[in-house]
């Protein structure tokens, strides 16, 4: 996996501004998702719910968001994460069981899951970047 952010990231204000971007792209694609409320790249994920939310919002095929539940977390994060390397070629960075551990996920891996998560979309021709 590349390290940094991704290219056409830089120059958005550093890293602070990155994330402050990375998490209002996150918000603008989940927004109608049911159980889903992203403030943060920590509490906001824990379900499991806000990953498959972002991961169906690009392959809505891919499985039925309507039959997840927020106490379902091991198969929301197993689907969310299997689903996005199946179909955006991300690597499953983070582990289902050392995120079931922690009642909230470290915000520090979870803002680099979504990070890498959007780059893997972005080479996919998936999400369109101002370079682009």
């Amino acid at each position: 996996a590349a390290t940094g952010p991704a290219p056409h990231l830089r120059g958005t204000g550093g890293a602070a501004g990155v994330k402050a971007m990375l998490l209002s792209w996150c918000r603008a694609r989940t927004r109608h998702y049911e159980h889903v409320d992203i403030q943060n790249f920590s509490s906001s994920w824990a379900s499991g719910l806000a990953f498959c939310a972002l991961v169906h919002s690009f392959f809505p095929d891919a499985f039925d968001y309507g039959t997840l539940a927020p106490a379902e977390r091991r198969r929301n994060l197993s689907l969310a994460f299997a689903t996005a390397q199946e179909h955006a070629d991300c690597p499953p960075l983070l582990d289902v069981d050392d995120l079931l551990r922690l009642p909230v996920p470290d915000a520090k891996c979870v803002y680099t899951y979504v990070q890498e998560l959007y780059r893997s979309l972005v080479a996919k021709g998936l999400v369109k970047t101002k370079r682009a």
